[in-house]
C-alpha cells in the first residue's frame, strides 16, 4: 500500500474498530458460540464479510438513501426489537436451568440454525445501517478515489480482525467456563444485554 494512503486507512480501521467494539447483541453471539467451540470460522467469517458489505455499500453512496427512508429502518428497528427480546427469553431459560447449562457444552447447534441466528443478529439490527452504512459510509465523503477506497479497507479490516479475535479468544476463558455457574452467568447477562438493546430499539420507535 502507498505510504501516502496510511493516514485514510488507520481513519477507518479506528473508525471501524470504536464502533464494533461494544457489548452487542452480535458480539455476544461470536462469544458464546467461540467458548463452546461451535461453527467458529464460518459464524465470524459471516459477520465480518456482512460488515465489509455493508461498509462497502456505505461508501459507494447508499449511506445517504439510507438516511433518507425513515420507514426502512423503522422496519428494521421493530423486526430486531422482537428478535432480541425472543432471544433474551431464551437466554433466561438457559440460565434457569442448570442441567441445560451444564449440556451446553455438549450441545451441537445445527449449522443451519447458527447461520439463521448469525445474519438474524447482523441484519436485523438498525445499528449495523447507521454504523456501516450511514456513519461510516458518510464519512468516506472526506476522501477521494485511491485515499477513499483505503478508508473503506481499514473499516473492513477492523472488523475482520475483530469478530475473528473474538470468536478465537474466547477459548481462552475456558477455564472459567468450565463450571456451570459460569455459564449461568454468562446466558444472565447476555439476557439482560438482548432486552435492554431490545428496550433501546423500542424507545426508538415511540
Amino acid at each position: 500500500m502507498d505510504t501516502a494512503l496510511y493516514p485514510s486507512f488507520l481513519a477507518g480501521f479506528f473508525l471501524g474498530g470504536s464502533l464494533i467494539v461494544a457489548i452487542g447483541a452480535q458480539n455476544a453471539f461470536i462469544l458464546r458460540q467461540g467458548l463452546l467451540r461451535q461453527h467458529v470460522f464460518i459464524l465470524c467469517l459471516i459477520c465480518a464479510l456482512s460488515d465489509a458489505l455493508l461498509i462497502a455499500a456505505g461508501v459507494a453512496g447508499l449511506g445517504t438513501l439510507v438516511a433518507r427512508s425513515p420507514s426502512l429502518i423503522t422496519a428494521v428497528t421493530l423486526g430486531g426489537a422482537i428478535f432480541l427480546f425472543a432471544y433474551a427469553i431464551f437466554a433466561f431459560r438457559r440460565a434457569l436451568h442448570p442441567d441445560a447449562l451444564k449440556a451446553a457444552k455438549e450441545e451441537k447447534r445445527g449449522l443451519k440454525a447458527a447461520i439463521g441466528a448469525c445474519l438474524a443478529f447482523t441484519f436485523l439490527n438498525p445499528h449495523v445501517y447507521l454504523d456501516t452504512v450511514v456513519l461510516v459510509g458518510s464519512l468516506s465523503g472526506a476522501y477521494e478515489g485511491a485515499a477513499r477506497t483505503s478508508y473503506a479497507l481499514g473499516a473492513i479490516a477492523a472488523s475482520f480482525l475483530w469478530f475473528f479475535s473474538l470468536g478465537y479468544g474466547a477459548r481462552l476463558l475456558q477455564p472459567i467456563f468450565a463450571r456451570p455457574q459460569s455459564w449461568r452467568v454468562l446466558d444472565t447477562l447476555i439476557g439482560l444485554v438482548m432486552a435492554a438493546l431490545g428496550s433501546g430499539l423500542l424507545a426508538r420507535l415511540v
